[in-house]
This record gives structure tokens, C-alpha cells and sequence, in this order.
């Protein structure tokens, strides 16, 4: 029986049962129990050192093959990467009359934040395989968008974002992002050889670790926002409209995308791939980088935009996925 077209398939149902709720929960127990006083300090400090474990794994986790393979394609990863660091952040630009008519200017500097992160790795190489893309291709570019990121973000961040990071200043920004992104990082990449293969019999273990990081990074953010008054300034309406804002910003990248794949003569699993790694921002990169780059107080508005993005675009990449699947039953 052929599935009705508007109906959620399997995936976007456990992604919505799943991994939504665990986010949800944080923001909901942020919002009801902040951390305050010498808590707040406490959990401020293990956030930083939480960031950096998490960066070290990154780092041990990805291939000496994967970062330096795939400059044989090296058209599509260069599509990939300009949707991602270059037409993205001027789509937010170009939106932005529209949207500080329907959201505050913190929110819009959570949106442009949005707009210079990397792509996500695992979602992005899960969608495409699904979607029986070119899996290859998708590792190579969406590792590469993230190594890359260390770097651009922060540039794109102090070119876009300058007047919102209050507190760091451009010298302070790039320090803290070399110690406690990078640095962590290349450690991991060299401690590989010798931690690689315990990483990968172990992999759902830190997957967990992994995962339990950005929560408490959240809740840790959340809680200094609740305390500053978020959801005094942030009234239902306006949620309303951010969420409207990420499906048309999500309806426009991946048009384009599609659009740029078959004009450039990709085939339909490199389309597949740049729409799929074009298309998507990391949440696990963006968590950690915010609370790098900018004021405490500001983090948890930065972050709104970006976690309502991020489940918005698992649930139309899990759609978009399972129709990809089956085009040849189609045709």
C-alpha cells in the first residue's frame, strides 16, 4: 500500500519521538530548575572542560583518510562548502529586514549564527546513505565542513556578529577557540593510532558520552538564560515565528542546492550528497562554539534559533530521504 505523501515515515517518527525529547526535556527542566550562584559556576566550569572532551573525540573519531580523501571531487565538495559558509550566511543578511520585523535582535543574531556553522557529519552521511546518495562523498564533505569550521566560523562570527560578542574580544575569541576546540582536536587526531580502534569497539558508549555533553552544555546555557528573563523576551508568537523563519531559510537552501546540483551536471547521488551536506547545520558544533564565542548571558537566545532549525531539518531531511530511496520504483 503506497504511503499517503504528507504522512511522516518511520525515521522522521523516531526522530520526533527520540532525540527531540531528550533536547526538549533539557530546555523544559533549564526553564523550571536553572542552575544559579556557585552551581552555576560549578557547571560553567565542566561545560569548558566537557567542550574540549568533545572536541578530542571529534578529533579521534574521524579518519586520517577522511579529512585528507576526496580532493578528486573536488567540484562538489567546493559546492558543498560555499552553500554552507558563503550562501548561507548571505541568505541570513539578505533576511534580515524581514526578520527583525519578526524577531528581536538577539534572535536575529541567533539566526546569522545559525547560518555560519558547519554542516552536521553524522545526520548528513545517515540521510545520504538512506537516500542512496554518494556516501563517500558525504563523509569527505561533511568532515570537511567541520574541519574547516574551527576556522571560518569564528572569522564569519567576528565579520557578522561582532557587536554581539560582548565580553570576548577578537583576540580572546581566537584563543579560546584554539584551546579549547582545536587544540583538543589535532590531540585527538594524534592520539588516533593508538585510541582509534577502542574508539570505534566502544562507539556507542561515547556516542552517549557524546550526546550527554551537549546536553549539559544546553541545560548549563538554558539556565543562564531563564535567568536572565528568555521567556519574558521570547513570547509564544515569536517561537511561532522562528520556527516559520527556519522552514522557509530551509525551503530556500535546499531548493537552491538541488537547483545549483543539476545546473552544475551532478548525478543523482551527488545531488543527492551536496543537498544533503548543503543544506544542514550542526547542532553538536554550535552548542560548544556558542558558549566559546559569546557572553554567557547571551548563549541560551544564540541557541534558540539553532535548536529549532536543527529538528526542523531532521524531520524534512528524513521525508526528503525516504523519497530520494525510492525514486527509481518511481520513475
Amino acid at each position: 500500500m503506497k504511503r499517503p505523501r504528507f504522512l511522516p515515515d518511520n525515521m522522521t517518527l523516531l526522530l520526533l519521538g527520540k532525540k527531540k525529547e531528550k533536547r526538549r526535556e533539557v530546555v523544559l527542566t533549564a526553564s523550571i530548575f536553572p542552575c544559579e550562584g556557585q552551581v552555576a559556576i560549578v557547571f560553567d566550569r565542566l561545560t569548558t572542560a566537557m567542550i574540549a572532551l568533545l572536541f578530542f573525540m571529534h578529533g579521534a573519531k574521524l579518519s586520517r583518510a577522511a579529512v585528507i580523501a576526496g580532493a578528486t571531487h573536488w567540484r562538489l565538495h567546493l559546492t558543498v562548502l560555499l552553500f554552507t559558509f558563503a550562501f548561507f550566511p548571505l541568505l541570513g543578511v539578505l533576511l534580515k529586514p524581514a526578520l527583525l520585523w519578526l524577531v528581536s535582535p538577539e534572535l536575529y543574531l541567533g539566526i546569522l549564527f545559525l547560518c555560519v556553522l558547519p554542516s552536521t557529519v553524522q545526520s548528513s552521511i545517515a540521510f545520504t546513505a538512506v537516500a542512496r546518495g554518494n556516501v563517500p562523498a558525504a563523509v569527505c564533505s561533511a568532515s570537511a565542513s567541520n574541519l574547516i569550521g574551527i576556522f571560518v566560523t569564528p572569522l564569519l562570527v567576528s565579520l557578522l556578529l561582532a557587536a554581539s560578542t560582548a565580553g570576548h574580544s577578537s583576540l580572546e575569541a581566537i584563543l579560546k577557540i584554539v584551546y579549547q576546540l582545536l587544540l583538543p582536536f589535532v590531540a585527538g587526531q594524534i592520539a588516533r593510532p593508538w585510541i582509534g580502534r577502542w574508539m570505534d569497539k566502544h562507539k556507542d558508549s561515547l556516542k552517549m558520552l557524546d550526546q550527554s555533553s551537549i546536553l549539559l552544555v544546553v541545560y548549563v546555557a538554558f539556565s543562564e538564560a531563564v535567568v536572565q528573563g528568555l521567556w519574558r523576551q521570547v513570547p509564544p508568537v515569536m517561537l511561532i515565528s522562528l520556527l516559520g523563519i527556519s522552514a522557509v531559510m530551509l525551503a530556500i537552501i535546499m531548493s537552491l542546492t538541488m537547483f545549483a546540483s543539476r545546473r552544475l551536471g551532478f548525478s543523482k547521488e551527488d545531488e543527492i550528497t551536496v543537498v544533503f551536506c548543503g543544506s544542514k547545520k550542526s547542532l553538536a558544533s554550535g552548542v560548544p562554539m556558542a558558549k566559546v564565542l559569546f557572553a554567557s548571558h547571551t548563549v541560551g537566545m544564540v541557541l534558540l534559533p539553532l535548536m529549532l532549525f536543527h529538528q526542523l531539518q531532521l524531520m524534512v531531511c528524513a521525508v526528503m530521504a525516504q523519497r530520494y530511496a525510492v525514486r527509481d520504483e518511481q520513475s
